[in-house]
């Protein structure tokens, strides 16, 4: 039983710009990085031997649809059977739909806790079922899951509203985030983490500024203190063509860090 880090190196699923394929070795390399060290905000080393694992990045190289869905979600419980626990590297948010399958699999009734600008919720975006904009919809008409609950939209829309509607989504609006700390989950938790929930102040790097998001402290603390037990996650949109001396790398870099903080003391120690 290992906490394996994964990266997923997929971006034709985007429907505005390439790039965030190039997201998991960027991100694993500010983690790295001699302006940092290697311990979380709880006093964990992340630096010491056993804590977590580079399972390096999954090849997705030419592959898109339903090719690209099977491989991640057979990579993904592959693993998960040998009763490791995941944090998934994107690559535009298409990837979470196979990989928060795959975890529905091992978790049964599984919860979803979303961090975005955007619901992600649409049924098809340009005639994608599996677009980064649908993952969401991908994953609640399935059934399989518990709840999803979405915290920092703020481009809702009428047609994902009637989505969130069907599919009985929790959905706290950037707009108003006042009831935000009383959100507790029963049962397993995945969290999936899109850069661009965070104010583009605080993450440029990402395909779609959206502004008005939360602060990069915010989300930190949030992680940290969520009552759920947290069971696997993915960071998803990095795109290094549009970031700024890789500050929403090191973003990432900060977030990974807290999510294998929070996955090792809850499940291995």
């Amino acid at each position: 039983m290992t906490l394996k880090i994964i990266g997923l190196p997929q971006d034709n699923n985007s429907s505005f710009m390439m790039g965030p394929a190039l997201g998991p070795d960027k991100i694993k390399e500010a983690l790295f990085c001699d302006a940092s060290n290697m311990f979380s905000e709880s006093g964990l080393d992340l630096g010491s031997e056993g804590i977590w694992e580079d399972a390096g990045n999954l090849d997705l190289k030419n592959l898109k649809g339903q090719a690209a869905f099977c491989k991640i979600r057979s990579a993904i419980l592959d693993l998960l059977q040998k009763g490791d626990h995941l944090i998934g590297l994107g690559g535009d948010h298409s990837v979470s739909w196979p990989t928060i399958d795959a975890h529905s699999e091992i978790y049964p009734s599984l919860n979803i806790l979303h961090f975005d600008a955007h619901p992600d919720l649409y049924d098809s975006l340009l005639g994608n079922r599996y677009s980064h904009a649908s993952p969401f919809a991908r994953l609640m008409e399935s059934g399989k899951f518990q709840r999803l609950v979405q915290v920092g939209i703020r481009t809702l829309n009428k047609h994902q509203k009637e989505q969130a509607e069907r599919f009985g989504v929790e959905i706290y609006e950037m707009s108003d985030l006042s009831k935000v700390n009383k959100i507790t989950f029963e049962g397993p938790v995945f969290c999936s983490v899109d850069l661009d929930a965070l104010d583009p102040a605080f993450a440029p790097g990402v395909s779609h500024f959206e502004p008005g998001g939360m602060s990069t402290r915010f989300l930190l603390d949030f992680l940290r203190t969520f009552k759920g037990n947290l069971v696997g996650a993915d960071i998803v949109e990095l795109n290094p063509r549009r970031d700024f001396h890789d500050l929403t790398a090191m973003v990432g870099a900060k977030i990974l860090k807290e999510l294998i903080s929070r996955i090792f003391i809850t499940n291995y120690s």
